[in-house]
């Protein structure tokens, strides 16, 4: 009998062992499977609410990853692509035909308007694209001219490589034309400068647009979410996430790119003031 009861005790110390070396295993495939290492984008410094927001999101669901964005414009996004220096490159352009030539592939994450801005000093509160295209040529000088008060029009623009200016001079048509008086190097410089010159006229990134500066209206279309996504608001461009084709992304890369592009981030792209491609 009490080789029975010493046996019966062996048997439920044994279970229990080999149900903690069970759990153990478990545990352990867990922790393989768990997702780590580093994303790193680089690029377009108009995407840099989206991508925050995306990345953010990623590293909370993954807190092994870490999620670097470098913000040095979309030629420099692009060009550290080509270099292989990044993970993703970001780009508020279409790729060029001479860009894709070269092995680069362009995969739409979302789309934003182009605002054209003034400082809320400025009476002004529409124009044509004709009448922006007009300014920013050196046709019209005066605010005068455009339903404004008197007083010489600042032009402020961004630098040679930006896809926003890429973009807002391909609507408008004004490439290589535009009379810039400064050629600043990010969104918020721009938005920055305008702000704090009643005279000034920029452009910018909707979702990157703040109380300090004035959104125009462009051909009697206020710029807003909703005007971007039914296309009545013309001034708009693509949000481009930036690969290489015959290179493969690193697993976690490759997770988030998914992640971004998935129906699941729309909610999130659309809180950063953007319309989602999906």
């Amino acid at each position: 009998m009490r080789i029975f009861k010493t046996f019966k005790t062996f048997m439920r110390i044994g279970a229990v062992a080999a149900a903690a070396i069970t759990a153990g295993s478990m545990l352990g495939g867990c922790s393989s499977d768990a997702l780590s290492g580093t994303v790193s984008t680089d690029g377009s410094t108009s995407m840099e609410k989206v991508i925050g927001t995306l990345g953010e999101a990623f590293e909370k669901e993954n807190e092994g990853v870490t999620f670097t964005y470098n913000p040095t414009g979309s030629g420099s996004g692009i060009q550290a692509v080509l270099d292989g220096v990044c993970d993703i490159g970001l780009s508020s352009r279409k790729l060029k035909d001479e860009e894709k030539s070269e092995g680069l592939k362009e995969t739409v994450l979302a789309y934003d308007g182009i605002a054209v801005i003034v400082n809320p000093e400025n009476p002004v509160s529409d124009l044509s694209i004709e009448d922006v295209a007009k300014i920013y040529t050196g046709e019209i000088t005066n605010w005068k001219d455009a339903d404004g008060s008197d007083g010489e029009i600042v032009l402020i623009g961004r630098e040679a490589g930006s896809g926003t200016r890429d973009g807002f001079e391909s609507i408008t048509g004004t490439s290589e034309n535009c009379k810039y008086r400064q050629e600043l190097t990010s969104t918020g410089d721009v938005i920055t400068t305008v702000a704090g010159n009643p005279n000034a006229i920029g452009y910018a990134s909707l979702a990157s647009l703040k109380d300090n500066v004035k959104a125009l209206n462009i051909d009697g279309v206020t710029p807003a979410e909703n005007t971007v996504k039914d296309g009545s608001y013309k001034v708009q461009r693509p949000f481009i996430l930036v690969t290489k084709e015959g290179t493969a992304l690193s697993e976690t890369a490759q997770k988030f790119f998914d992640f971004a592009t998935s129906e699941d981030a729309a909610e999130l792209i659309s809180s950063a003031g953007v319309v989602a491609a999906k």
